[in-house]
């Protein structure tokens, strides 16, 4: 099935989450959306899966939204985190191209999270997309077992099943400042431009994942240029989410906005005995190997090697669907 969204109304649906409407409940085929260039302010949900966004130029082809935590519900109660998001991917073996997802309700300090896109889908491929917000800019689901706060969780997943997922995102930009990746997902990121929104006032950190326990991987970064809004040292690798967290920067090129030390315990010293934090063949200013955290690691070739394995067995999955 093929649809179309131009913003200008000449054709097709004006909107993406009306042609996402249209796909009929418990279709098994593929549907690709084609998305004329334009700036579409809408809050979107896909909970089909196979659903494929296709812009025409990331530049061109914008989603905004600005809702955030610290929103209110016309009953009062405030939005949260997870409530937050401008699109929501809950289907299976979803993707996207081509466009920028952005969340503009400005800095996690005066609004709180904001997320961009939350993808809770399993087999989901992003490529040539941008993610651009503040803090949590990109949630990749499933939500961890239980919130650490009660009642923090509220959003369109509090009460699913807690799954294992597989993300791809490829050639994507990511922006953000604090914890702006996040999640439970086994998720690679290939030849990404991960963009650091850094100010004095604030300590940025790139990734907070929350990888269950048991899991062999959690955030895989392949050949990934890390930059900096600014070349001061302000922004951390990571730090856990959850205690069992696992990143990997393999052959990344690392501004000197990156902190020498590179990782963050969150504060939580029992965690420095069951994250897996590591880099192999870092490059630029901010690869500092000899002034990491001591509970960090500096992989060798081969156990390198078994991340860059986990890395194309995951494209080979969510990228089969849309090849």
């Amino acid at each position: 099935m093929h649809l179309e969204v131009d913003a200008s109304g000449r054709a097709g649906f004006p909107s993406i989450q009306a042609a996402v409407d249209a796909i009929p409940v418990g279709t098994n085929e593929p549907v690709y959306i084609s998305i004329k260039k334009g700036v579409y302010r809408e809050k979107i949900v896909i909970d089909k899966p196979q659903v494929h966004l296709i812009g025409e130029d990331p530049h061109t082809t914008i989603v905004r939204w600005d809702d955030y935590a610290k929103k209110t519900f016309p009953d009062g109660r405030p939005y949260q985190t997870f409530n937050s998001y401008t699109i929501f991917f809950g289907g299976d073996y979803c993707s996207a191209r081509h466009i920028t997802f952005e969340n503009t309700a400005g800095p996690g300090d005066q609004v709180g999270q904001a997320i961009a896109a939350y993808v809770d889908g399993d087999g989901c491929y992003f490529e040539d997309c941008q993610f651009i917000g503040w803090q949590d800019t990109l949630f990749t689901g499933p939500l961890p077992l239980a919130p650490l706060i009660p009642g923090s969780f509220t959003g369109p997943r509090e009460h699913g099943p807690r799954r294992d997922t597989s993300q791809y995102y490829r050639q994507c930009t990511i922006m953000g400042d604090i914890d702006f990746i996040f999640g439970s997902a086994l998720a690679v990121f290939d030849s990404c431009r991960i963009i650091s929104r850094c100010r004095k006032e604030t300590v940025g950190y790139i990734t907070a994942p929350s990888t269950p326990q048991g899991r062999r991987a959690g955030y895989i970064f392949l050949r990934c240029s890390l930059e900096g809004t600014e070349n001061f040292p302000s922004t951390y690798l990571g730090r856990p989410w959850r205690n069992h967290a696992r990143c990997v920067f393999l052959e990344c090129s690392m501004g000197a906005h990156i902190m020498p030390e590179g990782w963050h315990n969150w504060d939580k010293k029992e965690a420095e005995r069951t994250v897996v934090f590591g880099e192999y063949k870092s490059e630029g200013p901010g690869a500092q190997p000899y002034q990491r955290v001591p509970w960090s690691l500096q992989l060798n070739s081969s156990e390198a090697s078994s991340y860059y394995t986990i890395a194309t067995t995951v494209r080979t999955k969510c990228a089969g669907p849309i090849s």
